[in-house]
Order: C-alpha cells, then sequence, then structure tokens
C-alpha cells in the first residue's frame, strides 16, 4: 500500500499505524469476513473488496459500499479496515469495503474517469453479487471519506450518463468497469442500474475542475511525489482545465447536479469537521447549498474540533472515528426504516 505523508486541498486521507483494538470497535466473533474479493481486473489489474456479513441470523441486511479516501493516488481500501471493523460491529449491515485503480496505477496511466467507472463498476457487481452474501440489493448506501466521497457523490448524480463508448474525452460519459454479461452500459443507465438508496460523503471533494485549476495536476500537489509518479493531467498531458473545462466538469458532482422535476436524489447526510483546512464547511456547505437550490434535501453534521480523515484506520480512530460512526448508522437507520 502507498502511504499518505502529508495532506493535500480537499482530497486526501491521512494513514497512519495501527491502534491497539477493542471488542467494542472491532468485534469478529460478530461477523464474518471474506477478504480480497477480485470483483474486476482492468487491464490485467485485479480490483478487490472485502465484505463484511452481520452474524445476527437475519434472512438479509441493508448494504454499504465504501470508498477510501486518498486524493486518487494513493492508499487503498486497507485504511477504511477500523470503519469497516466498526460498523460490522455497531450495526447490522453488510459492508463492502472496496479497492478501485488509482492514477498512480499502470506505470502512472490510469485516467480520473476511469477511477469514476471503477466505482460504477463496483456497485453494479455488489447489486449482482452481494445476496450471496445476505446483502439486499434494493437497499444500497454508499460512503467515502475525501476522494471516496466524490466517488461516491459521482454515483448519486451521473449514474445514467454512461455508453459503452469509451472515449469520455468525446461523450463525457462512462463505461463501468464491471458489467454483467450481455449488459450494456446504455441498458444499465434505461434501468437505472446504478441507483443507490442512500449517501453519506464525509469531508468530500466536489469540484475537480476548480481543484485542477489550483494545480492538482502540477508538482505543487506533493502526492505526484508521494506516490513517486511524475505529475501529469489527469486526463493525460493532452488536456487540462482552463483548454477543456467540460471533461473536468464532467467529473465534479457540484456541476452534475440534477433538477429535482428531473430526478430525485436518494437521501444524503454531509459530514465535516470544523477545524478541517482542506474540505472546509465552507466547501462542503456550498454543496449542499446547491443540492437544495434544485430541489434535494441533505443533512448535514458538522464534528467539533475536528480535521481532515477522522475516520481513517489509524492511531487516532478509536478517539475520534466512532462518534461520527454513531451518526451515520443512525441516519442509515432512519433511512432504511423509512422504505
Amino acid at each position: 500500500m502507498k502511504k499518505l505523508l502529508f495532506p493535500f486541498i480537499a482530497l486526501l486521507c491521512i494513514s497512519c499505524s495501527k491502534e491497539p483494538e477493542s471488542l467494542a470497535n472491532n468485534d469478529p466473533s460478530k461477523y464474518v469476513l471474506v477478504s480480497d474479493i477480485v470483483w474486476a481486473s482492468p487491464n490485467g489489474q485485479d480490483l478487490t473488496l472485502d465484505i463484511y456479513t452481520p452474524k445476527t441470523n437475519k434472512k438479509n441486511y441493508p448494504v454499504i459500499i465504501i470508498f477510501h479516501g486518498g486524493g486518487w493516488l494513493i492508499n487503498d481500501k486497507s485504511i477504511m479496515n477500523q470503519m469497516s471493523q466498526y460498523l460490522a460491529t455497531n450495526s447490522e449491515y453488510v459492508i463492502c469495503n472496496v479497492n478501485y485503480r488509482l492514477l498512480s496505477d499502470n506505470n502512472n496511466t490510469v485516467t480520473l474517469d476511469q477511477i469514476v467507472e471503477d466505482a460504477f463498476g463496483a456497485v453494479i457487481w455488489v447489486k449482482a453479487n452481494i445476496s450471496n452474501y445476505k446483502g439486499d440489493k434494493q437497499k444500497i448506501a454508499v460512503t467515502g471519506d475525501s476522494a471516496g466521497a466524490h466517488l461516491s457523490a459521482m454515483i448519486v448524480n451521473s449514474s445514467s450518463q454512461l455508453s459503452s463508448d469509451t472515449t469520455f474525452k468525446k461523450n463525457l460519459s462512462f463505461t463501468p468497469t464491471y458489467l454483467l454479461d450481455g449488459k450494456t452500459a446504455e441498458e444499465v443507465a434505461i434501468e437505472n442500474g446504478l441507483a443507490v438508496q442512500a449517501a453519506i460523503l464525509s469531508y468530500g471533494s466536489f469540484d475537480i475542475y476548480e481543484a485542477s485549476l489550483r494545480g492538482f495536476e502540477t508538482f505543487k500537489n506533493p502526492f505526484w511525489l508521494f506516490s513517486m509518479s511524475k505529475a501529469r493531467g489527469i486526463f493525460g498531458n493532452n488536456f487540462n482545465a482552463e483548454k477543456d473545462p467540460e471533461m473536468y466538469k464532467a467529473l465534479s458532482p457540484i456541476y452534475n447536479v440534477p433538477k429535482a422535476e428531473n430526478k430525485i436524489l436518494p437521501p444524503q447526510f454531509f459530514i465535516v469537521g470544523t477545524k478541517d483546512k482542506l474540505t472546509t464547511p465552507e466547501l462542503v456547505k456550498e454543496y449542499t447549498k446547491k443540492l437544495e437550490s434544485f430541489g434535494h434535501k441533505s443533512e448535514y453534521w458538522e464534528y467539533e474540533d475536528k480535521n481532515h480523515a477522522f475516520l481513517d484506520s489509524g492511531s487516532s480512530f478509536e478517539k475520534n472515528a466512532p462518534e461520527a460512526i454513531k451518526m451515520i448508522i443512525n441516519f442509515l437507520d432512519k433511512v432504511f426504516k423509512e422504505e
């Protein structure tokens, strides 16, 4: 795993050494864990996920799909291990902790639209297979922190923007990394196959266009160095935000909020620390106000005295994360009880 060293703008999560675990945070007797399931292999790169199933003997359970943070450059699903374990210990949800490609993978050639396609593909795979793990495919929530929140927001906002034509620059549409045999991307869109019933977006980055204008694709972003990769454009060096703004905006949830009369978005819960200097409360509220102006409802919570990445695995998890995860559980319990 590529470790995160320092935070950068609104996009990254912090990886720390693992703390001693207590049964209150992680009680393996309460769940069954199946690790490192290969769900897709784009360009020969295996993408894996972990699935946690409660042991409370219900017929099935709602599902939470987790996408890790790391600025799309570093980290993997292990940074969400403690969050997954806490949820599996303290709630009745099937937990799917997902790996996706990073910009720095495949010799620094992955593009950000491909990462979004991985997130889309993961949702399709989960819906097709989660009944084998007692998950209810009709009750899916997506969540993630920082970059993972961006991917979750793209699932919520842009799930119908699908095409079998893989030339993103031409159609600004996505081809999910995983599709069922015989099913086209267009058919998935028509059938609303990427629909989810809830989203929890923790200190997310919702404007890739502005981040790129501020230097995400340059040496000013030190995580290209930390990922041992040369700084370059998120679509390759032939594109940039000034010359190709529509490509960047197509990957920015804030520019892709549908009007409520065209599409009702699922319940969404936004979390951010009051001391977050990366994805500040003001930036998150800017996005929630956009949702409200388009007729959508959301819930918003500021976590007092907390900075970025308080949900990540590490030495401060027990101190910082449980209160926020309890809020997440309460939100989801309410959503799925009301259905």
